[in-house]
């Protein structure tokens, strides 16, 4: 078999994680003489890394590691695993990607290629970087990664004209949310989806072992504190301004919430600002669930990273709420491009998840 089928099994494994904060997904295959001894993948901080869970209970000497990310050369929570795959004998490592923490950085290869073992990268590096996006851009940008879930019927409407939306899509499409609340740090929502509808945003209907933490933008203070999800498990993050009365932030932590206040722009809250902050508190990847006006603040900003459609079947007409406000698109070579990473069918709803270009 050719060094892509290990590769690609290599990037199953590592897609099995669930939520692997803050560590990347990471899957390793060891092979010798075309046969797979040994794989393993990263489950989250603290357990062991994939190299080290492939290699376990093997003979390795004389085998070919494959592995999606490069492996690391210092001392966290584990040991480091390229010193660890030079001491097991391999001879050759074929690398997916480099990694971009500032603690690495090639580190891991150069120690690999000074300890004799042949290091060969960027085999399936497309892929690799889709699987890792989140970690690779809080890496590089030291921002949150922001994954925007929108539901909306087929002539695009995100609402009928009374406000009303539950339910546009059907029972597995509003599964698949919860499952992708859970594989987040954090789900963010604004000040009017709060006021609206008092959502939980706690996972429910999947097992989770955790919950994420809860970040409102509410640039006013229109928020209660006696709101429903001050009440539920995890952390609440309130994301302000100086707009904001001070009792009313009081109020916020006295109900647990962490209260941030950020500067503001012509829309409210600076997104920008939130996301970068959200990052230093290790904040890897941000599920948005909020409504239109937080939605187009967010892409007019352009700080939507991947962009996730469920499109139910029903029509709500011109008279039902638009998914977007104004963008900002004079003509169509203003408008943003994405790519569609892939389209697929729950129920009777479509599904179609796109990345930002460039």
């Amino acid at each position: 078999m050719s060094d892509e089928v290990f590769m690609r099994r290599a990037l199953e494994l590592a897609a099995r994680a669930v939520r692997t904060f803050p560590n990347p997904k990471v899957g390793a295959v060891v092979v010798r003489y075309g046969e797979v001894i040994g794989e393993g993948f990263h489950r989250g901080a603290g357990h062991p890394h994939a190299e080290t869970e492939a290699l376990n209970g093997i003979a390795a000497s004389g085998a070919t590691m494959y592995v999606t990310l490069e492996p690391c050369s210092h001392h966290g929570k584990t040991p480091p695993c390229a010193p660890a795959v030079a001491d097991a004998g391999v001879s050759r490592v074929v690398v997916a990607l480099e990694d971009p923490d500032e603690r690495v950085r090639g580190r891991g290869l150069a120690l690999l290629r000074e300890r004799g073992v042949k290091v060969e990268i960027g085999l399936l590096e497309t892929e690799a970087r889709e699987l890792n996006a989140p970690f690779l851009l809080h890496r590089t940008e030291k921002r949150s990664f922001l994954s925007l879930k929108l539901a909306v019927s087929i002539d695009g409407r995100i609402a009928a004209p009374d406000g009303s939306s539950r339910w546009i899509t059907g029972p597995q499409a509003r599964r698949r949310v919860h499952e992708l609340r859970r594989a987040a740090d954090a789900v963010l929502v604004g000040a009017g989806t709060v006021l609206a509808d008092d959502p939980a945003l706690t996972v429910r209907d999947v097992h989770t072992t955790r919950q994420p933490l809860r970040v409102v933008v509410d640039a006013r203070g229109r928020v209660d504190p006696s709101a429903r999800l001050f009440s539920e498990p995890g952390g609440v993050v309130v994301a302000t301004t100086d707009a904001s009365a001070h009792d009313r932030r009081t109020e916020w932590k006295e109900a647990g919430a962490e209260v941030l206040v950020l500067p503001s722009t012509a829309a409210g809250v600076d997104l920008g600002a939130l996301l970068r902050e959200l990052g230093r508190l290790e904040v890897v990847e941000v599920f948005c669930e909020g409504g239109p006006t937080l939605a187009t603040s967010l892409l007019g900003a352009g700080l939507v990273d991947r962009l996730e459609l469920h499109q139910g079947p029903v029509a709500l007409g011109s008279s039902g709420l638009p998914v977007f406000g104004d963008l900002g698109v004079a003509t169509i070579g203003d408008a943003a491009r994405w790519t569609l990473l892939e389209s697929f069918v729950l129920g009777d709803d479509v599904v179609s998840r796109y990345e930002r270009r460039g």
